[in-house]
């Protein structure tokens, strides 16, 4: 589910960490990485789940409506379709997924005021109340209801508060998690552990991530002497420190993983940097990243495998 630029944002921030903790060591810092990783996992499932239990609340909409004193036709005619329907119930019945939310204790942490406040404001849109009230539909229309609730939550700034309250890393992976949202909602209905496509893998985790994070730790020093010469009228001391850690995690990915591109690291970078740092740093990084790649290439410093990986 994490892309290269989720993981990079990550290291990132764990060595920021460290730069504002010098009790942190090696081995805590990558277990906080790990942690981290672990809480976009879990952001996905309490999304998902948040769309269910969102749903779900269509049983009790349906329940109050019935129970007026007199009911009008329109409430006659209303169904809980948006709960019932057999795409929704396959991932009220998966056992995995349930089980996940369970263990990592994410099933109790919506609460029904929450619910409520998110499915009646869906309620009012015109598509719902057609949709509710329809005698017959195709899973397809299903589908559609499903990823317009979604697209209302999302665009809805209590639900993005309420979840931003649970999961700082919400403001992070925003894209990441609604695009696998809405992947599980088109795949639907749910079979077996449909959830572990979306669960982070060990090669962008282990092999990328943290090879990344435990290099420039341990070779910080190497890589700064490398950096400086580079700065010309910059003294290292006056870089903001979220530029001098991109440009230390950009150095490194030039000249020990020959599978990515030169060009990606380089766009990679100051794309992180137009979000993370200041106004100035995208023509700062952009710039000094452009004379270490001319210096290592120079210097045969950089190698890459595979044709046009290296420019």
């Amino acid at each position: 589910m994490l892309s290269r630029r989720n993981i990079r944002i990550k290291v990132m921030q764990m060595l920021y960490s460290m730069s504002q903790d010098h009790s942190l060591g090696l081995d805590d810092t990558v277990k906080r990485y790990k942690a981290n990783v672990q809480r976009s996992f879990d952001l996905y499932l309490f999304t998902l789940w948040a769309l269910v239990r969102t749903s779900e609340y269509a049983i009790q909409d349906k329940a109050k409506k019935l129970e007026k004193l007199l009911p009008s036709d329109s409430d006659k005619q209303f169904t809980a379709v948006l709960a019932e329907n057999e795409l929704l119930q396959s991932l009220v019945r998966n056992d995995g997924f349930q089980e996940l939310l369970r263990r990592r204790k994410l099933k109790n942490r919506i609460d029904l005021d929450n619910i409520r406040t998110f499915y009646q404001d869906f309620a009012k849109t015109e598509e719902y109340l057609t949709y509710s009230r329809q005698a017959s539909h195709t899973n397809e229309e299903h589908t559609e209801m499903l990823l317009s609730l979604f697209k209302h939550l999302v665009n809805n700034e209590p639900f993005n508060d309420f979840l931003e309250d649970h999961f700082s890393n919400w403001v992070d992976d925003e894209s990441l998690v609604v695009g696998a949202v809405k992947k599980t909602i088109k795949s639907l209905p749910a079979e077996g552990d449909f959830f572990e496509e979306h669960r982070p893998q060990d090669e962008a985790v282990d092999d990328f991530g943290e090879r990344l994070l435990r290099q420039v730790i341990e070779e910080g020093d190497d890589l700064l002497s490398v950096i400086e010469p580079t700065l010309r009228n910059w003294d290292a001391d006056r870089v903001a420190v979220i530029d001098m850690i991109l440009l230390k995690m950009a150095l490194s990915e030039l000249t020990s993983f020959p599978s990515i591109p030169t060009k990606v690291t380089l766009n990679e970078f100051v794309e992180i940097s137009k979000q993370y740092s200041t106004d100035k740093s995208k023509d700062f990084i952009n710039g000094i990243l452009d004379r270490l790649m001319k210096q290592l290439n120079k210097e045969g410093k950089i190698r890459k495998q595979g044709r046009g990986l290296q420019e």
